[in-house]
């Protein structure tokens, strides 16, 4: 049975605040099956990410945003390919963008719902968030670490391009795991 709650256990370290991304400290990965038998991984480097985050982090907000033509799977051929009109088309959809909607806790986990969005396409998803824990650095500045994980079905966002293989099946999967690591900074 699954259960959401308004009571949310204590985070040691939590602060309310504003909280700004450290791109040096951050990514976005991704991993999907390539020809049904293995798995692509690949990352795109973080523009920007806020959280604004209230005494009741259940009412936290949050907004990031992903520079597409920064996407990197260690094969440069692969990369312009999917840079093209044929996938994220980044000369007329430069920007992922992702809208937080509500936080939830559930069954002892964070729920972060949101809207997405992809290629011009706007879709609901749910980020599942672990904290990684706060701390202060050498420079006095007050960090927060977590990883938030999903799972999206790119056709969904039009990223519709695939290829039949002779064996059966298809060359690109359909489901895309993605995971943020993140960090940022309290803001003063």
């Amino acid at each position: 049975m699954t259960e959401t709650t308004t009571t949310v256990p204590e985070i040691p370290g939590y602060k309310a605040g504003t909280w700004v991304l450290d791109p040096a400290h951050s990514e976005v990965t991704f991993s999907l099956r390539h020809m049904m038998i293995s798995k692509v991984r690949g990352v795109f480097g973080l523009k920007s990410a806020t959280i604004e985050a209230p005494e009741n982090p259940l009412e936290a907000k949050v907004s990031a945003t992903v520079d597409v033509a920064s996407i990197n799977t260690n094969d440069e051929n692969r990369d312009n390919h999917l840079r093209s009109a044929d996938f994220f088309d980044v000369a007329q959809f430069p920007t992922i963008e992702f809208v937080s909607t509500g936080v939830r806790y559930q069954d002892g986990d964070f729920l972060v719902d949101g809207d997405l969005t992809i290629h011009g396409v706007t879709k609901p998803v749910t980020f599942e968030l672990e904290f990684g824990g706060f701390g202060t650095d050498p420079y006095g500045n007050y960090k927060a670490g977590a990883t938030a994980t999903g799972v999206i079905n790119r056709e969904d966002f039009g990223l519709t391009w695939n290829a039949a293989l002779e064996t059966g099946g298809v060359l690109v999967g359909k489901d895309v795991t993605i995971t943020l690591d993140l960090q940022g900074s309290l803001q003063a």
